[in-house]
């Protein structure tokens, strides 16, 4: 594979890299091997093709036909995207260890929720082996047709947006395959550099926090948390909660609000439920609480409001039981808390 660019991004989890490639995905050697390759598809489409990635990979000994029977886990209702069990390397050339598969049309235009890719990758990043490195086309620009200028900045921007909330993944790999379409993604490449590099967020950990708390929670779970936050001001008149439907102004920007909250709180509290579970903003708040819980220590509040399968990332947090919505237990979650 031949480096054409790369992209240097410092974050509090430390120094990251998006790296072009000119090369083949399917011949990765071994100082380029990574732990995650990532791939598109249409829905539920896995035909080995003669011209496409997933041809390729069969050509390999790497099926993604039989890889989707048995999953490790589905996330396209929420993420866009579902990943692999590991893989038994039967070939040389299989120098990566899992395959995530971007399908984008689960959900929306390639674009619009090409960042559902690291948001994937949460349940595998914080437990062994854990996830480093990934390698990509660039994604849903072959059969998927996307122009590559649509998609390489969203995709550079969202790799950068997650680096600086401290995913630590600590080097992506963009191959493309033809040397000619390589070379022009090089140009568009560089612009995007100058846009983002250097690109070095410094927070400092001691800084004044706007909210004391802020309250990650599913609208139908509303009249428990509103207690919740009740029991919580009674306790303290003081505290300075944020809770979407008290803070939000009607007509702003308000997913960019939600997260600025998040990241101005001294702690999240997260509610457990089915319905949180199954809510792709609920999972987005949790993924950013998460980050800087791992970080800084000490941020993300657990409560398990009601019985639901909670993923393996989500149990390695010690959470507060008050199943199932008991407000005794809730009352009592709130001295816990103060």
């Amino acid at each position: 594979m031949k480096l054409l660019d790369s992209i240097e991004v410092t974050s509090k989890s430390g120094p990251h890299r998006i790296e072009l490639f000119q090369g083949d995905l399917t011949q990765i050697p071994s100082e380029h091997a990574v732990d995650i390759l990532v791939i598109s598809a249409f829905p539920n489409n896995y035909t080995p093709t003669p011209n496409s990635l997933i041809g390729a990979l069969s050509r390999i000994g790497v099926n993604v036909r039989d890889l989707a029977r048995d999953k490790e886990v589905d996330l396209r209702m929420s993420f866009s995207c579902w990943m692999s069990k590991e893989i038994e390397a039967t070939s040389p050339n299989i120098k990566f260890r899992r395959i995530l598969v971007f399908e984008p049309l689960v959900r929306g235009k390639p674009s619009e929720v090409v960042g559902d890719i690291f948001q994937s990758l949460m349940p595998f990043v914080y437990v062994k082996p854990y996830v480093k490195s990934i390698a990509m086309p660039l994604v849903a620009t072959g059969n998927q047709g996307i122009r590559p200028e649509r998609i390489l900045e969203p995709l550079i921007s969202a790799a950068i947006n997650w680096f600086s909330l401290g995913l630590p993944v600590k080097v992506i790999k963009i191959v493309e395959h033809s040397e000619q379409k390589a070379i022009e993604l090089k140009g568009a490449f560089s612009v995007l550099k100058q846009r983002y590099a250097p690109h070095s967020p410094n927070k400092n950990s001691t800084r004044d926090f706007r909210y004391d708390f802020f309250i990650s929670y599913s609208h139908q779970d509303y009249d428990h948390v509103e207690f919740l936050y009740n029991e919580l001001k009674l306790a303290k008149s003081s505290l300075r909660i944020f809770m979407d439907r008290r803070n939000l102004q009607v007509g702003s920007a308000w997913q960019q609000e939600l997260y600025e909250a998040i990241d101005d709180c001294a702690q999240v509290i997260v509610v457990y439920s089915p319905t949180y579970l199954s809510s792709k903003i609920c999972k987005e708040e949790y993924n950013i609480a998460l980050l800087r819980h791992r970080e800084e220590g000490n941020v993300l509040v657990p409560l398990y409001l009601k019985s639901a399968q909670l993923p393996t990332y989500m149990r390695l947090i010690q959470f507060i039981d008050c199943r199932e919505a008991d407000h005794h237990k809730l009352r009592e979650a709130c001295r816990l808390i103060l």
